[in-house]
């Protein structure tokens, strides 16, 4: 399967970020094709593509937008969820970077098909070179007519506020994003209502991913057939999946949904020379890991599901036979623990638990019964916890257990950590 650059097709041009750039390359097409139409128009078109939330659930783009109430005399709002945070996803702040008018040109057709007059972007806040770059953009933009009043004499008009995120993860959770977003501490909100129908201000409002509102203009202007010739018949289009650690090639490659694995890493030179591959994330650190075995795994949201994981955010990182699986967890473990929010007892109390005890187990000084206590935690904050928070703390520590249970009854075998290098030569000289 070949790759299908659409979003990155020119990131590598000179001042690709530019209003002029974007324009040559077709840009704001999209936007006068969905002002043709009628906005019920515009989101059935998006429907029938086929277009999934590029954020991590895959939730259908239009249907999302479809939700919203239409006639109830209340303001609307698009935001965009650009707190991109999780361990290992890395393609929303090179798509801003690179291609911030794609996002902007999203934003209007979104907020146009939804009858939002105003929508922002919560930017995380410490990409301060984003920040700037939105603003530029959005500045750009404006002066051009294609935000503000009468956005080239369509009658449609859209403020667009470029917002500086929190600096917390959390903040990526769409209800807690929606209380920063409104001036008060990030935490979830408890649903129904759902922000369809109250969400910022208590009104409603649509949140999307930034590659998914950014894959909307392309839509607009190729049409439907074209998006979905792409990718499977239940993930259709392209997507953006972000490869990192041991290979040879790590960056963004953009391929339709239902590649390979096997097939990313020949883009990718491949795992570094002389190792192997060991494990990786299909979605980022919150997805159960898998290894070799599913290297030929289609990667779209049924493919991995079958496989015992989620897609995710598309983050792939790439692990090889140099590193401790146990270590690995320990370190997106007391991740987890530290981005914890506090509010409900099952993730407050159970991450802080499961990073004790993996540091006891990566140490060497733990035993068998800690494995079993680690999944019982595990147990009680799946599907217990507030948020989706305490679900993605516990994956990878489950899934680590039942693909590598041997390497951590070693650690416990040896006294340590067996890619320890001192630990290693001192066993090898005493075993001499």
């Amino acid at each position: 399967m070949s790759l299908t650059p659409v979003l990155s097709r020119y990131w590598d041009e000179p001042k690709s970020w530019t209003l002029e750039t974007y324009l040559r390359h077709g840009g704001y097409e999209g936007m006068s094709a969905a002002f043709a139409m009628d906005p019920d128009a515009v989101i059935q078109t998006v429907k029938d593509a086929g277009l999934r939330g590029r954020g991590g659930a895959g939730f259908p783009t239009g249907l999302k937008w479809s939700f919203i109430p239409q006639g109830d005399d209340k303001p609307h709002y698009l935001v965009v969820n650009a707190d991109e945070s999780e361990p290992g996803t890395c393609k929303d702040i090179p798509l801003m970077m690179a291609t911030p008018h794609a996002l902007v040109e999203g934003i209007i057709i979104a907020a146009y098909a939804i009858r939002a007059k105003q929508a922002f972007i919560y930017v995380r806040g410490e990409v301060v070179p984003v920040l700037r770059r939105l603003q530029a953009a959005a500045a750009e933009a404006r002066e051009a007519g294609y935000l503000g009043k009468n956005i080239r004499g369509s009658g449609f008009d859209l403020e667009l506020v470029v917002h500086a995120g929190a600096g917390a993860y959390i903040c990526g959770e769409e209800t807690a994003l929606l209380d920063s977003l409104e001036g008060r501490r990030g935490q979830p909100r408890l649903r129904p209502p759902f922000p369809a129908v109250e969400g910022l201000y208590a009104s409603p409002t649509v949140v999307n991913n930034v590659e998914s509102i950014a894959s909307v203009p392309s839509i607009l202007r190729n049409g439907i057939d074209w998006f979905r010739s792409m990718g499977t018949e239940k993930s259709p289009g392209f997507t953006l999946y972000s490869l990192s650690g041991h290979v040879q090639k790590p960056g963004q490659y953009e391929a339709p949904l239902g590649i390979t694995l096997r097939e990313l890493l020949v883009y990718a030179g491949g795992v570094r020379p002389g190792h192997e591959l060991k494990f990786w994330t299909p979605g980022g650190s919150s997805t159960p890991i898998l290894t070799g075995e599913h290297l030929d795994v289609p990667l779209d949201y049924e493919g991995v599901s079958a496989a015992g994981s989620m897609l995710g955010t598309k983050a792939l990182q790439i692990f090889d036979d140099t590193t401790c699986v146990v270590r690995a967890v320990l370190r997106w473990s007391e991740f987890y623990a530290h981005e914890s929010c506090g509010k409900c007892t099952p993730c407050r109390e159970g991450t802080f638990w499961l990073v004790q005890i993996l540091r006891r187990l990566e140490q060497g000084d733990g035993t068998e019964e800690d494995l079993e206590k680690l999944l019982d935690i595990s147990d009680n904050i799946l599907g217990r916890a507030f948020c989706a928070l305490g679900d993605g703390a516990v994956s990878p520590i489950v899934s680590s257990i039942q693909q590598f249970r041997d390497e951590y009854l070693e650690h416990f075998r040896i006294g340590g950590c067996p890619f320890d290098p001192y630990l290693s030569t001192f066993m090898a000289g005493a075993q001499a």
